[in-house]
């Protein structure tokens, strides 16, 4: 089975009065049909960004997709037109962004602007949108969708985490979708993802199948990602950290760009940048010492 998305080399840079921030530096993934890969990180790592550098979404100026491949279904998104990125958007990839309460007017009802949507991306005219927008209301879960189609409203709401989990599940069967799920809590990885993709200003570090990477991970970083998970377990103990903070952008260590904060450094790690190889099957990290670090 082919791939449904191939991100290839892909680099989206910012020129600030400062200097250039290289947001997302040489990130290469594959999403396959069906599949849920999740990207973690702390923030800062550049996972928003890549994922709107898939969609085109980086404001220029600053912004800018240096260099990179995002094949989706045989077509290059970086080299299409914008008319033809406006068309995909919306009707073959959407995204949910990080805080979606500010994506919606709390001037006009969600029905309207669902309506506007459908109008705008698939050409149906005033009767169609309507019937649609209220049949994906329904299908979300949302009770009564017409009443919430005629009422501005300024919250959703309506369910817990593991409900939303459980009907981004459901509608990925039901429509046969593939999912990129963007977080920084690795147990929602664990529930959802096939694959997994960990980041570090800028790059991936480790890049294994789900139960592989909690098996066995092979990055200082997503072993201190994995650690500072809360569990009962642990229960009256404090909960590990990793030390310092991500590197500032305009400012990055030579070598490895985790080793200021990594106990495993080397010498040989404050100087040569590692790359991201195959270890196992299947498995890839960006560390010089992966064969030796252990959870």
């Amino acid at each position: 089975m082919g791939n449904l998305l191939e991100v290839k080399d892909l680099r989206t840079y910012f020129y600030t009065d400062d200097g250039v921030v290289k947001a997302v530096d040489g990130v290469d993934f594959e999403v396959k049909p069906g599949e849920t890969i999740g990207i973690v990180g702390e923030s800062g790592c550049g996972k928003s960004i890549t994922a709107m550098s898939i969609l085109r979404l980086i404001q220029s100026p600053p912004g800018k997709i240096v260099t990179g491949e995002i094949v989706f279904e045989e077509e290059d998104l970086v080299k299409v037109s914008e008319k033809r990125i406006r068309e995909i958007r919306g009707n073959s990839i959407s995204m949910i962004f990080q805080e979606p309460m500010t994506s919606l007017n709390p001037v006009f009802t969600a029905g309207y602007q669902i309506e506007e949507i459908l109008k705008l991306h698939q050409n149906l005219d005033d009767k169609e949108a309507r019937e649609k927008a209220v049949e994906m209301i329904r299908m979300v879960g949302i009770p009564n969708p017409e009443r919430i189609a005629d009422e501005p409203t300024t919250a959703l709401d309506v369910t817990i985490q593991a409900q939303i989990l459980d009907l981004m599940n459901e509608l990925k069967e039901k429509l046969n979708t593939s999912i990129m799920l963007i977080t920084h809590d690795l147990g929602v990885i664990a529930e959802m993802a096939d694959h997994v993709i960990v980041m570090y200003s800028g790059k991936v570090v480790e890049d294994a199948p789900t139960v592989e990477l909690f098996e066995n991970p092979r990055h200082p970083y997503t072993i201190g990602l994995m650690s500072s998970i809360p569990s009962l377990a642990k229960e009256g103990q404090r909960l590990e950290t990793i030390p310092g903070a991500v590197p500032n952008p305009l400012y990055l260590p030579k070598g490895c760009y985790f080793h200021p904060r990594c106990k495993y450094a080397t010498k040989e790690c404050r100087e040569i940048q590692p790359e991201l190889i195959e270890i196992a099957p299947g498995h890839k990290s960006a560390c010089l010492r992966a064969q030796e670090v252990t959870r």
